[in-house]
């Protein structure tokens, strides 16, 4: 026999398990431009196409820019993850951060997506804000988790 407990629990759970999944989803968005720095260094290609006059060291200066623009927003976009997991157990204050942490996340990848500037079309190459959307998938299936839960 279930009872509400059981029933809320199993809920919570899935709420808390889709959240685990966002922090994981947004770690590694995160960590993507620092291992791009590392190893393939796409950015710099696309700082280079944007400004082909520029010395290498003012590429590298934009190119750091960036890559630890990027990474910051991610290790924020963590935060918030982790703020959603430990509110999970409170319906409401989980339906209130959930809702608004998703929207904040949807308007920074949309800036991500969208933001252009002087040489650039998009100042953010295409690869990497396209992967930021990733986290959102998690947290709009935490948003409708957190709003079928009673």
């Amino acid at each position: 026999m279930t009872t509400v407990l059981d029933t809320t629990d199993h809920r919570t759970r899935q709420v808390r398990r889709t959240l685990w999944l966002g922090f994981a989803l947004q770690l590694a968005v995160a960590a993507v431009p620092l291992i791009d720095l590392a190893t393939f260094d796409s950015i710099t290609e696309h700082v280079r196409a944007a400004y082909p006059d520029w010395s290498a060291e003012d590429v590298a200066l934009d190119r750091d820019a960036i890559t630890w623009s990027l990474t910051g927003i991610g290790v924020l976009g963590c935060v918030g993850w982790l703020v959603a997991v430990a509110l999970a157990k409170r319906p409401n204050a989980s339906r209130i951060t959930v809702t608004a942490l998703f929207a904040i996340g949807l308007m920074t990848s949309l800036t991500l997506l969208s933001m252009g500037g002087e040489g650039y079309d998009l100042v953010v190459p295409l690869a990497h804000g396209l992967l930021a959307l990733l986290p959102l998938l998690a947290g709009l299936a935490a948003v409708v988790a957190v709003w079928r839960r009673r």
